[in-house]
């Protein structure tokens, strides 16, 4: 039983002691990570604090990033909304939602809200309606409505939108 003790301590303490990067060797690393794909603010900071740096680093290094332009917040946030719309067929409450979850700006917020075209929108909307109400055929009439209903709120779509497309 002591073993199993020791191994997690062990493991502890050799973590504790592994090498620390240099700013130049984190700098190098979290190019990369921004290189792969778009990144929000708060990932890169959570990527950099995972790699062991300090906070003034950290800061340093971020605004190294953005100099640099591996990082855009305005980038990340119209690259998410269109790659949710257009992958996950995500509405724009949900979008708008997730992007304030990873602690983006309203300007931004409202820069990849615009990249959602309004007629994409709604034809995504009377897709995703009729591809649920086919896949309910046998279910009653309310019952179908309603779960078309909570399908497309769930899946980000406004009130106002989903009432008119399922009483259409």
């Amino acid at each position: 039983m002591p073993k199993l003790v020791l191994v997690p301590v062990f493991l502890f303490l050799l973590m504790r002691f592994k090498k620390q990067l240099t700013r130049e060797q984190a700098l190098q690393k979290l190019k990369h990570f921004c290189g792969y794909q778009e990144r929000c603010h708060s990932e890169v900071k959570e990527k950099a604090y995972s790699l062991g740096l300090r906070k003034t680093d950290v800061e340093e290094l971020l605004s190294i990033l953005i100099q640099d332009n591996y990082l855009s917040e305005e980038r990340f946030a119209v690259a998410f909304a269109r790659g949710k719309f257009r992958m996950n067929e995500w509405g724009r409450v949900k979008i708008e939602s997730e992007l304030k979850k990873k602690k983006i700006s309203n300007y931004c917020i409202g820069k990849a809200m615009k990249q959602i075209h309004e007629n994409d929108y709604l034809q995504l909307l009377k897709k995703l309606a009729e591809k649920k109400f086919a896949s309910l055929k046998n279910e009653q009439y309310l019952l179908r409505k309603k779960k078309i209903t909570d399908y497309l709120l769930q899946k980000g779509f406004e009130w106002e939108l989903v009432k008119k497309e399922t009483e259409a």
